[in-house]
């Protein structure tokens, strides 16, 4: 049997600042989801983890656990596994004032 595969882009080049969320993703048919996370501009200021969270209906998000940090620099990438997630995901970061960053952020599911 052929694994179906799918890539959503769930944030494009938008500028983060503040509590930042990416588009939340309906994916229970999927069994691991990959997110790939990459800077679009020298980040500034402090910034935190941006963490995978999961939904049962897609409006009410509990953290996940897993984490990775928001790319610093222009081209840089980060990426996150999911296992397990039932079938909303999403990413969230909380960043401090005076932070921002642009993201480019797709998640890859099978």
């Amino acid at each position: 049997m052929l694994r179906e595969s799918v890539t959503y882009v769930i944030n494009r080049q938008e500028t983060w600042k503040g509590q930042c969320a990416t588009e939340p993703v309906e994916a229970g048919w999927a069994t691991e989801a990959i997110f790939f996370v990459r800077g679009m501009e020298e980040a500034g200021g402090d910034l935190p983890q941006i963490r995978a969270q999961v939904s049962p209906d897609g409006m009410r998000w509990v953290d996940e656990g897993a984490a990775i940090p928001i790319p610093q620099k222009r081209d840089a990438i980060e990426f996150l596994r999911v296992r397990h997630f039932g079938n909303w995901l999403r990413l969230k970061a909380d960043l401090p004032e005076g932070a921002t960053c642009s993201l480019l952020v797709s998640v890859h599911l099978k």
